[in-house]
């Protein structure tokens, strides 16, 4: 799985060796993937830890040459980068934003999924967000990306109608990860904050793991093409109850 450095991503790996996957933990902090790996080992799961950036196609081709199999991708390297408006949006963060939840998705998809033909029963996992339905203001590059990633696993679904591969995205809303936000907002703590404030329980990347796992074992006939997850205090994008 990608992007298993921190957050979703780490939590899902955990989930996911706990059903007794053995779990190839993927992303660029080399000394993170490398700690979650041996958490997963320290608590009798089967995983091991490689170094990985999605939007380099060399190293997602050699990856996959290295695996002698694939069951399960789940495509969870992402993020969103700034909260400018469109008028002054960095075209240069909007192209960051592509390139690792799109691109990125499509690389890791395109390299293993003759593997994952060839299991006779694969799974693949996009990770979506509710802004690849709704748009909000600030959002726009964001929310481009994330059209851009429900865009392609609607058509790889109906690519592979006639093949043993199920396709799920799971598009989580208001999610509060120890990194997101801050990484959204280039270490600006206060703004990070916002998006949270007054909001009792957002949901929280275990939520969104579990999600994942409870998908992704369900039987190979049975396929969840969508689940959309929110907090209950979130009923949409602008309708959140904020208590404080």
């Amino acid at each position: 799985m990608t992007g298993a450095s921190s957050g979703i991503g780490a939590a899902t790996a955990v989930r996911l060796a706990e059903a007794g996957y053995h779990v190839v933990a993927a992303a660029r902090r080399s000394d993170r993937v490398e700690a979650l790996a041996e958490q997963i080992r320290g608590k009798g799961g089967r995983a091991e830890a490689r170094t990985l950036d999605v939007t380099d196609r060399a190293a997602v081709d050699a990856l996959a040459a290295s695996l002698d199999r694939c069951d399960v991708l789940v495509a969870n390297a992402g993020g969103a980068v700034g909260g400018d408006q469109i008028a002054d949006g960095s075209p240069d963060d909007w192209r960051a934003m592509y390139e690792v939840n799109v691109l990125g998705t499509l690389n890791v998809t395109q390299a293993l999924l003759p593997a994952l033909v060839a299991s006779g029963a694969g799974t693949v996992v996009v990770m979506g967000s509710t802004a690849g339905f709704v748009a909000y203001e600030g959002g726009g590059g964001y929310v481009a990306a994330k059209h851009g990633a429900h865009a392609l696993a609607a058509t790889l679904r109906l690519e592979l109608y006639d093949k043993p591969v199920r396709v799920i995205e799971i598009a989580p809303g208001m999610v509060k990860t120890d990194e997101f936000a801050i990484n959204r907002f280039r270490g600006d703590a206060g703004k990070a904050a916002a998006v949270y404030a007054g909001v009792a329980e957002p949901l929280t990347a275990d939520d969104v793991a579990d999600a994942v796992s409870w998908a992704v074992t369900r039987p190979a006939h049975f396929n969840v093409d969508l689940m959309v997850i929110r907090p209950r205090a979130q009923a949409a994008q602008h309708k959140v109850d904020r208590r404080n």
